[in-house]
């Protein structure tokens, strides 16, 4: 018998699962319907108007968070892959439903491996002023590669999280590049190290945007952030 791919998670009650799956349901029929590109703002000054709850997406280049917004949304090209690591610098916005419901931030990718120094503080700027301004701003969406685990970015990342107050979801990506044992060991390592962290929520969402894995759970956990 092969081994699970995803560890098994803490059983619900019968009145959990059945608000899990009304909240899953209501989830799926948002993400069906209308999703638009708003616009990108390279600066502060740009964004839009704070009139909607917004979830916003954070994560090391190459991690795969263009793949796991159009898998989110379901649409192919949503969100576009760059073949060029770290080269978006600005935040793109993109509107759910109609009328708008919520907005998804995809914030630049970190971890700068060939930037120039004034690129990587243009990009702090930008990230630490947003997130602590931002008043409509519910959660961040962490993204951390399975195959590799928390990097020294990622642990600054969220301590730039923990230091502007903003709660957030981490969440595993690619996590069908890896055998299931070594998934379940990341998986452990990073809830203790989310469990140590002030503003990071404890429950780890492990997904593959090839896959599908963990996407409905996901967009569950994007609306009820939205909703809180």
């Amino acid at each position: 018998m092969s081994e699970p791919l995803i560890p098994a998670l803490p059983a619900l009650s019968p009145e959990e699962q059945a608000a899990q799956a009304e909240l899953i349901e209501r989830a799926r029929l948002l993400f069906a319907g209308p999703i638009e590109f708003l616009k990108s703002a390279p600066a502060l000054k740009f964004l839009p108007d704070p009139t909607v709850p917004e979830v916003a997406f954070a994560g090391r280049s190459n991690v795969g968070k263009s793949s796991l917004l159009n898998a989110l949304t379901g649409r192919k090209s949503l969100a576009r892959t760059s073949v060029t690591p770290g080269r978006t610098q600005e935040l793109n916005y993109f509107e759910v439903g109609e009328p708008t419901r919520l907005r998804l931030v995809d914030m630049p990718g970190y971890g700068f491996a060939k930037a120039p120094p004034k690129v990587v503080e243009q990009w702090r700027r930008l990230v630490r002023d947003f997130l602590r301004g931002r008043v409509v701003l519910k959660r961040t969406l962490l993204l951390i590669d399975s195959r590799h685990g928390i990097k020294p970015v990622d642990v600054d990342m969220m301590q730039m999280l923990d230091e502007a107050g903003v709660g957030y979801r981490v969440v595993l990506t690619k996590a069908d590049k890896i055998k299931a044992s070594e998934l379940a060991e990341v998986t452990a390592a990073t809830e203790a190290a989310a469990r140590k962290r002030t503003a990071a929520y404890p429950r780890i969402i492990v997904t593959s945007s090839e896959k599908r894995m963990g996407i409905e759970e996901l967009r569950a956990a994007v609306l009820e952030d939205a909703e809180q």
